[in-house]
């Protein structure tokens, strides 16, 4: 399976990515902010960093970005699409999701081990795990307080669109400790914890992040 991981100027941790898409058994391909295709890609990551340098809001310019217009019409037609932290910004910016990622309530950069609750396993992206399960990730962000409107979040509840939730503790003041949300179709799934880092004992917290790419590949076939 080929899982395109796209790289915009400022973004840090798409070889992170790459290394997780790896150790899931899937094929890694380099995708430039810049390109006008995807290469006959079978999914995406959108992975974290400072896109742009955060210029203006996060991954504000970035959904401008040449690639982007590939990635939304072909997210649109169902295209597997994960945005990782800066990935789930871009993801919001561009309209594939609803919502906002603003600065964190504390007005630091959080970064440390975080427990979360999957509340979605009907996405492309976690269908391996169980409902109610709990995993731990790092976090690391500023602007990661996920934002929207009331009539918004309530869709979201209503519709079992949130995919991940804190628990012991909400590291950035996210409304109703969201933490990942998907779309309607659930091909798109954006969180701002990061599974990337939590795939090898020897590197991280645990294991518990390659879910997310070992259930891509579960689902789509390899």
């Amino acid at each position: 399976m080929r899982v395109g991981v796209v790289t915009f100027p400022g973004t840090l941790d798409d070889i992170d990515a790459a290394r997780a898409v790896r150790y899931a058994g899937g094929e890694v391909v380099p995708l430039w902010h810049g390109d006008h295709a995807l290469k006959e890609v079978d999914a995406v990551v959108l992975p974290g960093g400072f896109s742009y340098g955060d210029y203006l809001r996060c991954g504000a310019i970035a959904r401008f970005a040449p690639v982007m217009r590939e990635i939304t019409t072909a997210a649109e037609r169902g295209l597997p699409v994960l945005g990782i932290c800066n990935g789930f910004q871009i993801l919001c910016e561009a309209h594939l999701l609803p919502g906002a990622l603003v600065r964190n309530q504390s007005l630091h950069f959080v970064c440390r081990d975080q427990a979360l609750r999957v509340e979605n396993t009907q996405t492309a992206w976690t269908g391996g795990f169980e409902t109610g399960q709990e995993i731990v990730v790092p976090v690391k962000n500023g602007e990661g307080a996920y934002i929207a409107d009331e009539q918004t979040l309530d869709r979201l509840e209503g519709e079992g669109r949130v995919v991940f939730r804190y628990v012991n503790g909400n590291p950035n003041g996210s409304r109703r400790d969201i933490a990942g949300i998907t779309n309607v179709a659930g091909n798109v799934v954006g969180l701002m914890p990061h599974p990337e880092h939590a795939i090898d004992p020897l590197t991280g917290p645990g294991t518990d992040g390659l879910g997310l790419f070992t259930s891509l590949l579960e689902q789509v076939g390899v």
